[in-house]
């Protein structure tokens, strides 16, 4: 259980970073930068958020059937990683529970 509990922390704390560098550093300079070399600076974030990201859907899963939640509370764990600071707060969440 300790693994599982750990592997969903750090997954959801890179989600939470990768989504606040999606949402605040990619997306403005897709959309209010017109110099495209500046915003070709940024093209790894999406890629790295997208690649991960089923990382951190797996560890929820494992994490959620261990704990033997709901199905409505693992598919709030599974859309926490969307939004910037919801994974950090789910994170924080798990935390507190063990």
């Amino acid at each position: 259980m300790k693994g599982a509990v750990t592997r969903f922390r750090y997954m959801a704390i890179w989600a939470g970073v990768m989504s606040l560098l999606l949402w605040f550093a990619y997306m403005p300079a897709k959309y209010l930068v017109s110099d495209s070399n500046f915003y070709e600076s940024f093209i790894w974030i999406p890629i790295v958020h997208g690649f991960t990201y089923p990382f951190y859907l797996l560890a929820t899963l494992q994490l959620c059937f261990l704990k033997r939640k709901s199905l409505w509370s693992t598919a709030l764990y599974m859309l926490a990683g969307t939004l910037p600071i919801a994974s950090i707060w789910a994170e924080r969440k798990v935390r507190r529970e063990n």
